[in-house]
């Protein structure tokens, strides 16, 4: 990876006339805004259908695409909808939020539809698409299509015949529910049909995408119906211990995630077969890979599934570099970024040595008092790394500056000379950029100077995150100069 600069924004965060970002005109003329700035990434988060909590890391699948990012412009170009047919519906009054109550009832709809014209207009195209995604499309489309059938229910609350994939049950559901598995499978279709059109425009342009791999898989997910033995599931198909973090200064409860774990011993034995798949399936959504949560391959955090705090949980080992090593031998050296934040111990320090990925900075954890030569500081900076003003999961800079710790904050302003005149998140968007990090990464909010109402996501909470939204009005040339001028004067072009 060269000296550049990239740009934090969710596919959802994409101006848009219809309630989401998507992959249209809007996000075509994103990518045109990256490269009058100068910008060389794009870093979109998982693209995964997202189920209650609307998180892209608690997704139905790693292999499928989220349906709101299709593009209905698009759609109707293709003579798949009529403009007529969605441009007068109330997508929400707010734009700069993501109204997911209102996207589930009116979308779908509208999806149905341009699937159903789908089949008619483009009948071998979809034979091909559904023949080359055979291996995981097949059980996508049926697992929707019985969670549908059931109102929504999550896998553990499946009658047994249908979780335990019972062959007769099974044949039975697919009778029943043709028509739906049919809808599902052109959906996707649709999703990467779009996606591919919209990644091919940004490469031409320059511009590369690094997307996120969550380290674990919900427990409603496809992956843990169809392939259990992977995961440390009780007879019953429920975890016996969750993931998670322990307590710390930001949760003293610690975080429960309540993903399954992994079955490592299992995994190992079949020669990480399920991750060396997981990981080639998402090279076909991104350029670079960031792989969330690296500490847990070294050693992770098991809670008991009956805790209802991270309190009791205890550290068991996790595969180390014997997966890494297995992946690169089956898979080549892969363009792969890893977040090693949170709390570090000799073992990852170790395992990212070894396998020589560029780990991550995120200077909003560099100036606590009680850590005066942190490893997160510029001057401690490594050339094989990756450098974040703050990520996804922080609070926008200027919302940091007004809530976050004063001794923090007091010091990050001595540390970088920053100025109220320049602002206090260009001055840190200058110390990013000014490192020796070979990549600089910022949030789209930190270029605006917004607050905490343009945070994206707040972990451990629910009914506030993956909702804000860019407006148009702020994809000015003027600020797309302002950044590039940066990027030219620390050599990130």
């Amino acid at each position: 990876m060269k000296r550049s600069a990239g740009t934090l924004l969710p596919i959802s965060s994409l101006p848009s006339k219809y309630g989401i970002g998507s992959f249209g005109k809007s996000a075509r003329e994103f990518v045109d805004f990256l490269r009058k700035a100068g910008q060389t990434y794009w870093q979109i988060l998982p693209l995964g259908p997202t189920s209650y909590g609307d998180s892209p890391y608690q997704s139905f699948s790693s292999f499928a695409g989220n349906p709101y990012f299709i593009d209905l412009d698009e759609l109707a170009k293709e003579g798949l909808l009529k403009r007529s047919e969605y441009q007068n519906i109330d997508w929400g009054s707010d734009p700069s939020q993501v109204d997911y109550g209102l996207l589930y009832e009116k979308r779908y709809p509208l999806l149905r539809l341009a699937v159903k014209r789908l089949y008619q207009k483009k009948e071998e195209e979809l034979k091909a698409f559904f023949e080359e995604e055979k291996s995981w499309l097949d059980d996508y489309a049926l697992f929707m299509a019985i969670k549908d059938s059931l109102g929504g229910k999550a896998l553990s609350d499946w009658p047994e015949t249908l979780k335990k994939r019972n062959h007769k049950a099974l044949k039975e559901v697919m009778f029943q529910e043709a028509k739906t598995i049919r809808f599902y499978k052109g959906l996707q279709y649709l999703f990467f049909t779009q996606w591919k059109a919209l990644k091919q425009y940004a490469n031409d342009n320059g511009v590369y995408i690094i997307g996120d791999i969550p380290i674990y898989v919900a427990e409603d997910s496809v992956e843990v119906w169809v392939d259990p033995k992977q995961f440390q599931l009780d007879e019953n198909m429920r975890p016996v211990e969750i993931a998670g973090c322990p307590p710390d200064g930001f949760a003293e409860d610690g975080q429960r995630w309540g993903n399954p774990l992994y079955d490592w011993d299992f995994m190992k034995k079949d020669r990480y077969s399920w991750w060396i798949r997981r990981i080639k399936a998402q090279f076909r959504f991104y350029d670079v890979l960031r792989l969330d949560h690296f500490r847990g391959f070294a050693g992770y955090y098991a809670i008991p599934a009956s805790e209802s705090t991270a309190r009791n949980g205890r550290w068991r080992q996790g595969p180390g570099y014997d997966l890494f090593k297995t992946i690169e031998r089956k898979l080549g050296r892969l363009n792969i970024i890893v977040e090693d934040l949170g709390f570090l111990t000799e073992d990852v320090y170790e395992l990212l040595e070894k396998c020589g990925y560029p780990g991550m900075k995120n200077m909003q954890f560099a100036f606590y008092p009680d850590n005066p030569d942190s490893e997160y500081l510029p001057h401690n900076f490594v050339k094989n790394g990756v450098v974040y003003v703050g990520t996804h999961d922080n609070e926008p800079i200027m919302g940091w500056f007004e809530y976050g710790e004063k001794s923090s904050t007091e010091r990050a302003v001595e540390y970088l000379h920053l100025d109220k005149k320049e602002g206090y998140n260009w001055g840190m968007i200058r110390g990013a950029y000014a490192g020796t990090e070979n990549l600089a990464v910022v949030q789209f909010q930190d270029y605006l100077g917004l607050g905490m109402e343009a945070r994206i996501n707040e972990p451990s909470t629910l009914g506030k995150n993956w909702k804000w939204r860019l407006e148009k009005k702020y994809l000015t040339d003027r600020l797309a100069a302002k950044i590039r001028h940066l990027a030219e004067l620390y050599a990130r072009i």
